[in-house]
């Protein structure tokens, strides 16, 4: 499915009273999903424990 079609399509899905702003932000999140399965057909994924360090140190870092 093309960008163009999926965006055609969020549109026919939005109640019309959606504003500009709930639209862009609905493209902005379809757009981040596709982006992080290109990416994980790219390079793969991470194990879980490779996520739970990733959000430990986050967690840790966000903290101080």
């Amino acid at each position: 499915m093309s960008n163009k079609e999926i965006v055609a399509e969020l549109l026919e899905r939005l109640p019309e009273t959606a504003s500009l702003h709930d639209i862009a932000r609905e493209i902005e999140f379809i757009a981040g999903i596709r982006e992080g399965f290109e990416s994980y057909e790219r390079e793969g994924g991470v194990t879980i424990d490779e996520a739970k360090a990733h959000v430990s140190a986050w967690a840790t870092a966000a903290s101080k």
